[in-house]
Order: structure tokens, then sequence, then C-alpha cells
């Protein structure tokens, strides 16, 4: 479970020493590792000396040397304790003719060293990957029909709509990505981290990687969309939503790849989902930092043109109601544009952390569901055609024709 907190930190990327390369925990295991290595061939040295009294022998923290029955051995703290705290404490053992007694005080007391995640702790971890895994089971089942709703009527064929549909595929990419990278990094409790160095969990972090970027770049691709439908500045040509598709899937590849060559050429270790101080994470972070940045000022500016359009001297009869239904759905749709990311991306990775899981994994896991709500099924435009399909549909199953299916128009802005 303790490797539960890297894995799952999808927005919040735990970093990574630059100097050793190495997270604490997997320096701890490597150092035990060595230790151990060194007992076996110090055993092996020693041969068969002697076969009275207690053998030496390794117990999977510190090495005991042969001694006679009655002696008492005392032993230091490892030095690999000290990656986690300063202590001069001292394990003993007994050596008696029925073989070594249990090490006294346990090293968890002398040492000072939790042996293991408080209960309560697991607990919180487990909940937190059992809400997000149902967030994105959720948002993943809604995104999919609002995009088949979306592709399956010709008159939702639009700009709009278009924009609309590439956010509902990078959520439902980033969803993927999770269950994905969920099940090849914590597919069983037992997994060492530190040594897992396969293609496949580097294959599956950097798609999680990609698909979390481009679903940032896509929310600040609806901010100008947005911002550019208030300012009469958008144009409903090809070249634009080309523009469009390049900034929201074509630049987060370019900045993977360098994060790639990075990781391959300076960093190549473990299975690259560990970022602590690392200056590299930077290419990733980085732009979605600004991207989240530059989302909230266009959301602030979209306010501010909002509140000017709706000043009653200058709205006009024809137009009032369709801004009033934009302030509203654009009211909607701040806190989901990562107005909450603003706190904590201009915060240490390290601050506050059961906090940044919670905001940023359980309520982050349901916002495709939020924005697939409002972006689709809220719209009086998609509703209206649904309906009419489903009127039309009544017409040729039983004859039954409504008045309702003589007229439709479609006036929403969303």
């Amino acid at each position: 479970m303790s490797h539960l907190i890297g894995g799952i930190l999808l927005s919040l990327w735990l970093p990574q020493t630059v100097f050793s390369s190495l997270h604490p925990e997997c320096e701890f295991i490597f150092q035990l590792e060595r230790e151990e290595r060194l007992c076996h061939q110090f055993i092996a040295e020693l041969g068969n000396t002697s076969s009275e009294g207690c053998q030496p022998f390794w117990d999977a923290v510190a090495c005991w040397p042969h001694a006679a029955v009655g002696e008492t051995v005392e032993r230091g703290c490892p030095a690999v304790f000290s990656l986690f705290r300063n202590n001069t404490g001292s394990v003993s053992r007994n050596c008696t003719s029925g073989g070594w007694t249990r090490a006294f005080p346990p090293y968890h007391i002398a040492c000072s060293v939790d042996d293991d995640i408080p209960e309560t702790e697991q607990s919180y971890f487990a909940t937190v990957k059992m809400i997000y895994t149902v967030g994105y089971s959720i948002s993943l089942a809604v995104l999919a029909v609002a995009v088949f709703i979306l592709l399956l009527f010709r008159r939702l064929r639009c700009a709009r709509n278009f924009i609309h549909i590439q956010l509902f595929i990078s959520f439902i990419l980033k969803a993927v990505a999770v269950f994905i990278k969920d099940a090849t990094l914590f597919s069983s409790e037992d997994t060492n981290h530190c040594t897992l160095s396969t293609f496949a969990c580097k294959a599956s972090v950097v798609f999680c990687h990609y698909c979390v970027m481009s679903n940032f770049f896509w929310l600040l691709v609806e901010a100008l969309y947005l911002n550019s439908l208030l300012l009469s500045s958008f144009y409903h040509s090809r070249p634009c939503l080309w523009g469009f598709s390049l900034l929201g899937w074509g630049v987060p590849v370019l900045f993977i790849v360098m994060w790639i060559g990075s990781r391959v050429y300076f960093e190549d270790t473990e299975c690259w989902d560990i970022n602590e101080d690392s200056p590299y994470w930077w290419i990733i972070k980085g732009p979605i930092v600004v991207s989240i940045a530059v989302n909230f000022l266009l959301l602030m500016n979209i306010i501010r043109i909002l509140i000017q359009k709706l000043n009653p001297r200058l709205i006009h009869f024809n137009n009032s109601s369709q801004y009033r239904r934009l302030t509203k759905s654009t009211l909607l749709l701040i806190p989901l544009f990562g107005t909450h990311y603003m706190v904590f991306n201009f915060l240490p990775d390290y601050f506050n952390v059961n906090l940044r899981l919670c905001i940023e994994l359980c309520m982050g896991s349901f916002q495709g569901l939020l924005v697939a709500i409002l972006y689709c099924f809220l719209n009086k435009e998609v509703q209206k055609e649904v309906h009419m399909q489903w009127l039309r549909w009544l017409e040729r199953s039983y004859g039954v024709v409504s008045p309702a299916a003589k007229c439709s128009q479609m006036d929403t802005p969303f």
C-alpha cells in the first residue's frame, strides 16, 4: 500500500532526487540488498569454521556473526535507517543452545522506525483508490454516451460540438490511462516499484502523462473558444479547428517526447513514475501549470465580458436570454476549468498530500461526468434533437404525430 502514494498521484507527480536518482524508499531497499549480499559473502568466506554455538545469518535487516552459547551480541541500528531519521539505537540477540533468540528490543522500537503504515492511513488510501476508480468508471460510461449522441445526430455536428467531442475524448483517454497504469503498476501489493523497469510499465506511465496533459490543453481550448465566442472573433473555418486540434493533441506530444528523451538519457530509473525534485519533470508540469494559469485568466476575462454584456442598458431584447443562458453555463463551468488546480500547482508537491489526493483524484475523477452533463445532457439543443428523433421513431413505429415534431429551433449557445 505504501507504493500506492506515488502511483495514484495523477496530477501531483511526487518528485525524485536528482543526485541519487532514487526515491528514499528505493534507496532503502537497494541498501538492504547490498548489505544482504555482503553478509552472504561474509558467511561464505567463513565457511564451516565451527559447528558449535550460533551460526552467522542475515535476518533481512542486519548481519549477525558467529557466537558462542551464552554470548549476547549487540548490533547498532543499520545505517540504512538513517535515510529516514538519525538514530543511535542498538539491537541485541542471545545465543542459546537452541539457537538465536529474537532481536530485542524490536528494530522498529530500537531504531525508531515504523515497520508499517498506520491502519487508518492504509484505509484512507484504499478509500481514495475506490472513490476515484468509481468516479472514472462512471465518467467513462457517461462520456462515451455523450460522444455517441453528438456524433449520431447530423444537426449537432458543428464547430462548437467538435471541440466538445475532443474534450470528452480527452477525459475518456485520461480515465483509460489511469486504469491501465493501475493495472500495470499496482496489480499486486508485492510489486517492487524500485526494480520494476519494463517497457510496459514505462509505456503506461508515458501514456498516462500524455492523456493528462492533453486533457488540460483541451480545457484550455474550451476556454479559448468561449472567449472568442463572446468577443465574436471565432470564425468557423477548418484552419481554426485544425489549430485547436494541434493545440489539444499535438502540443502535448512535443513535450512528452522531450520528457521521454530526458528520462532515457539522464534519469532512466525505475518505471519513470517517481519524479522527486527532478528538473526534467518541469518539461511536463511547466506547460500544464501555464495552461491552468492561462485558463484561469481567460475565465476571469469571460466573466468580465459577461458582466458588461449583461448591463441592462446595453442588452437588446432579442439576445438578452441568450446571454443569460451563456452566463449560467459559464459560471457552472468555472470550477471545472481547473480553478482548484490554481491553488495546488503553485505550492510544493509535498504540501498536504492527503488533501491533494482527495481534491485532485476523488473530485477530479468526476470532472468528466460533470462536463458531459453540462455540455451534452443539459444542452437544450441536444435535448431537442433527441426528443425530435424519439418523436420521429414513434411516428414511424406507431403512427403517432406530435405537434412538437413540426417545429424545432436550436437557440442555445452551448
